[in-house]
C-alpha cells in the first residue's frame, strides 16, 4: 500500500486534550491550560533562540536556512530567489525513533 493510500489519522489539540483528560481523570479545562502553557513556553524559548531538549523524546532548535534558487513549475526558465530564513528543526530522540520505526514495520 502506497503512503498516499494509507488512511491518515490526525491528532488535533482538542483530541489530545480529551484523550489526556480521559486517561488521567483530569478535567479537560485544566488539561487545556497546561497544554497551552507548554506550547506557549516552547514557542517563547524558540523565539529567543534557545534549544529545547526532552530526553528520549527529541530536540527542538532554531536553524538558519540558507538562501537558495528555486524554480517556478509554470515557468522553469525563470529562477526564483528563496531568501535565507530561520526555521524550527525537530530531531527525534532514540526512544521515539524506535517506537515510530516499530509501528511503521507493523503497518507494512
Amino acid at each position: 500500500m502506497a503512503s498516499s493510500e494509507k488512511k491518515k489519522n490526525n491528532m488535533t489539540k482538542k483530541k489530545l486534550i480529551n484523550s489526556i483528560s480521559q486517561d488521567k481523570g483530569i478535567h479537560a479545562h485544566d488539561v487545556r491550560h497546561v497544554i497551552q502553557a507548554f506550547l506557549d513556553k516552547i514557542t517563547n524559548c524558540l523565539s529567543q533562540g534557545e534549544r529545547l531538549e526532552f530526553r528520549e523524546f527529541g530536540v527542538f532548535e532554531v536553524v538558519e536556512r540558507k538562501q537558495k534558487i528555486g524554480r517556478n513549475p509554470n515557468n522553469a526558465a525563470i529562477p526564483i530567489v528563496i531568501p535565507a530564513r530561520l526555521a524550527v528543526k525537530f530531531t527525534p530522540g532514540k526512544k521515539m525513533r524506535q517506537v515510530v520505526e516499530s509501528k511503521e514495520e507493523a503497518l507494512v
